[in-house]
């Protein structure tokens, strides 16, 4: 053998050993990494039954034992609640908050304002909703024919513009408007007595029971419906007049008058009797305190009560 050959055996020796070392170095340090769960390998010889075995067992699951509870107070120990108690469990103690409570105050204020402005509607439409048809056809014709009133009136104006527009003496025509005009607003002032169709009421009171406030609505239904010239007892009714209670009697602009109250009225009739007829008007009214009411048409109702003309204190005329 050669040098050589002898060499090799040392190193090959060598590097056996080397290698046993090195194996088990790693394998120790394998054994030291791998976590302590997990266990030897078993040997080949045993795996075979295990494997055998195991399709059995998975087969036969073992039943877990059931988890034991202590007894106590529990969510589980307590009655279940149903659906409406939940929710009245939800809703209560109510839990407000600020905005809440702000929308709430405002709803409030809406909803009694839309009933107060119900209540007054209804209050006001209570006379008319209990009428009969008769009577409400004849309300019907009364708004009619003040409509009717108010547009003639409207021509009228238009055709006194018409004329001063066109007139060849224009002067001339102003002043016969001028006084046509004077003439009207007499009668309105009653400083000039005045005469055409109309009504007479009379209202008698016995027990007197009637006041003031009752003459006066009469009054204004009157003028409502269109009276030109209106004479209570002797006394002229124009814009500034006013009643008052006086003893047992009515005073009218200071003068006194008692019952009958005869009003004498210049109008249409069939506009001045059925607006003192209507349902809850001035007829019933006065009936309801024990008044007998007497209503009569007139082809000539004549108007004679003059008052005297007041100079205004403060007032004057802005054209000059």
């Amino acid at each position: 053998m050669s040098e050589h050959d002898d060499k090799r055996p040392e190193e090959n020796g060598g590097t056996r050993a080397d290698q046993r070392d090195r194996n088990g170095e790693s394998g120790n340090r394998l054994r030291r990494e791998l976590p302590h769960e997990v266990s030897a390998p078993a040997p080949a010889a045993q795996d075979a039954p295990e494997a055998k075995s195991a399709p059995a067992r998975e087969a036969e699951p073992e039943p877990e034992p059931e988890p034991q509870t202590a007894p106590g107070p529990g969510p589980e120990s307590e009655p279940r609640l149903t659906g409406r108690q939940r929710l009245v469990k939800g809703l209560w103690p109510p839990r407000v908050s600020r905005a809440q409570l702000i929308v709430a105050l405002l709803l409030f204020g809406l909803g009694f304002g839309l009933a107060v402005q119900v209540a007054s509607h209804s209050d006001s439409d209570s006379a008319l909703r209990g009428a009969r048809q008769e009577d409400l056809v004849r309300i019907l014709d009364e708004l009619d024919d003040r409509t009717q009133r108010l547009e003639d009136e409207k021509q009228g104006l238009e055709k006194q513009r018409d004329e001063l527009e066109n007139s060849s003496d224009q002067a001339e025509e102003a002043r016969k408007q001028t006084v046509e005009k004077e003439r009207q607003l007499g009668i309105l002032a009653g400083t000039v007595a005045a005469q055409g169709p109309g009504i007479t009421m009379t209202i008698e009171d016995t027990k007197g029971t009637v006041e003031a406030d009752m003459l006066l609505d009469a009054v204004q239904e009157l003028r409502a419906a269109g009276a030109e010239a209106i004479q209570v007892n002797g006394v002229r009714v124009v814009a500034g007049t006013y009643l008052a209670d006086s003893g047992k009697g009515v005073g009218v602009d200071g003068n006194k008058i008692n019952a009958p109250y005869r009003f004498k009225v210049i109008g249409k009739p069939q506009d001045l009797e059925p607006a003192l007829n209507i349902p809850g008007g001035v007829v019933q009214t006065l009936e309801k305190e024990h008044a007998t009411v007497t209503i009569e048409r007139s082809t000539k109702i004549v108007v004679d009560a003059l008052r005297q003309v007041k100079r205004p204190d403060y007032a004057r005329s802005s054209s000059q």
